[in-house]
């Protein structure tokens, strides 16, 4: 198996996450290396919907013009709602990791999907507890995985943004974080 570091970055609104992506991808970071996961928008009464035509969704919602402007930056994307965390979006090669928990059976303890995925990917269960609560808190988390160097490069990129929280898990071990799939966007 292979080990791989991993970077998490929590912040509290869209906009420093939309900002975090940014200067990741201009800084020379491979999007393939970028998962973005968040939810951020409240349901109550109203009907949260989207379709995607091509490289472009729409949702309406809160943050539909965030999700909007970010789903052509990355390969692959998913949404769904879990009874822990409600309707949550990710984009990157989490969601590829996201779609394969959902369509197979979740082994792992946690009670979400995502928590499954993020699991998968090697992070420590008390940190995935964490992060599901984040994303409870309409908190957004941005991941940057890959070698060491990488991930010392993008946690002092992102270090400079203020994220609320940043983490990083050195030398995990999991299965290959797999790069965003056309089947995944579709």
């Amino acid at each position: 198996m292979e080990r791989t570091d991993i970077s998490v970055a929590r912040f509290s609104d869209h906009t420093k996450a939309e900002e975090a992506v940014k200067a990741l991808a201009q800084a020379g970071i491979d999007m393939k290396q970028l998962s973005i996961v968040g939810r951020g928008y409240h349901t109550e009464d109203n009907v949260v919907g989207f379709y995607n035509s091509g490289e472009r969704i729409r949702f309406w919602g809160k943050y539909g013009a965030f999700w909007g402007s970010l789903w052509g930056l990355f390969g692959a994307g998913i949404f769904l709602s879990s009874p822990v965390t409600g309707p949550v979006m990710a984009l990157g090669g989490l969601a590829v990791v996201l779609l394969s928990a959902v369509e197979g059976a979740l082994a792992f303890g946690a009670s979400s999907a995502i928590g499954a995925a993020i699991y998968s990917m090697g992070i420590p269960e008390n940190s995935v507890l964490e992060y599901e609560h984040a994303l409870k808190t309409d908190s957004f988390l941005v991941f940057v995985h890959g070698t060491a160097g990488d991930v010392a490069r993008a946690k002092s990129i992102l270090a400079t943004l203020k994220p609320t929280h940043l983490d990083v898990h050195e030398g995990v071990t999991a299965g290959a974080i797999p790069a965003p799939v056309a089947h995944a966007a579709k």
